[in-house]
């Protein structure tokens, strides 16, 4: 344990809030009368999560709307995100689980692994506090918001603010590829009612045209 918690960066006054954080269910079936699993904590975790994660969003993307924001978020919160976490930390080889979960390579399992990470997240929480879940959440996860961020749809988003007002009509135009055939650079420009408002550039005509429509929406928040 005191090798995760170098990992989390995070000691802990009551070690078993950690234990029972990695108390699938299916262990805890098995060995009733000890901890129990970690589905309460992993409830509370989720919680924890969505604020940090809302709050960090808030504070860092000042001009994005609600629904941007939105989308984000749940980027980051993803089973994806977390289970990536949980692969950094190495969160699966600390797992308590039963003989047919273990058997079935539960310890690899994604959901598993993101359930456990939301699981740790709360036992932080009620240990230290908000701040040290907070400073947790960030480290490991939030610092993705980058990574978050180049998932977004900047074509549909785009799409929905120029849709604001009637009659806008959006069109994407390829204005020169550059490169050698198996690495070809594509360069879009993207129009609003025919005017120019955002360009870019990508190794695929789709990477192009969202990159177009970033630096439109970058323009727009100016």
């Amino acid at each position: 344990m005191e090798t995760l918690e170098k990992k989390l960066g995070y000691a802990f006054e009551n070690r078993q809030l950690l234990e029972e954080a990695l108390n699938h269910s299916s262990y805890a079936n098995e060995h009733r009368g000890g901890l129990g699993s970690n589905e309460r904590l992993e409830f509370l975790g989720d919680s924890v999560l969505g604020f940090v994660a809302a709050e960090f969003l808030f504070k860092r993307y000042a001009g994005l709307p609600e629904g941007d924001l939105t989308r984000m978020r749940a980027g980051l919160v993803c089973e994806q995100s977390l289970y990536e976490v949980a692969k950094e930390l190495d969160l699966g080889s600390y797992l308590k689980l039963g003989r047919g979960e273990e058997a079935g390579g539960g310890r690899e399992r994604q959901s598993i692994l993101a359930d456990a990470v939301e699981a740790v997240f709360a036992a932080v929480y009620l240990d230290g506090g908000i701040e040290r879940a907070r400073s947790l959440i960030e480290r490991v996860l939030l610092s993705q918001a980058p990574a978050a961020e180049e998932r977004r749809d900047y074509k549909t988003t785009l799409q929905e603010v120029v849709q604001r007002r009637s009659g806008q009509v959006l069109t994407y135009h390829m204005v020169s590829q550059s490169g050698p055939d198996h690495n070809k650079t594509f360069h879009f420009e993207v129009r609003l009612n025919d005017v120019p408002v955002g360009r870019g550039g990508g190794h695929s005509k789709k990477e192009a045209e969202q990159a177009a429509a970033k630096d439109a929406l970058a323009g727009m928040s100016q």
